[in-house]
């Protein structure tokens, strides 16, 4: 099994959205635009979102196993994958990549 790499690229926020659908929230998402995580294998790394790995997880799990090619080619690199969270007022897009390291035992 090896470790992926999850980069979180971009973070949009739609206000409009917020102010007309959401409840007042005291403490939203924390992730930062270059933020970078390595899972090793499918584990979650230590602090990241529980939402947002409920939406890549799949995704990671296939990867760290050797799987790739979503979507019969969808990515310029077969063991990637760019997957949003599920948050739909501040969604993070990550990049995920296979690592040539193998993950920890």
């Amino acid at each position: 099994m090896k470790k992926v790499k999850i980069t979180a690229i971009r973070k949009t926020c739609y206000p409009d959205l917020m102010e007309k659908y959401e409840n007042p929230i005291q403490h939203a998402c924390d992730i930062e635009e270059g933020q970078v995580w390595i899972a090793n294998g499918w584990a979650k790394p230590e602090g990241f979102c529980d939402s947002a790995w409920d939406s890549i997880s799949a995704f990671v799990m296939t990867l760290a196993h050797g799987g790739g090619n979503f979507y019969d080619g969808w990515m310029k690199n077969p063991k990637s994958a760019m997957i949003s969270c599920n948050d739909g007022f501040r969604p993070v897009s990550f990049y995920l990549e296979a690592l040539d390291e193998e993950a920890d035992a």
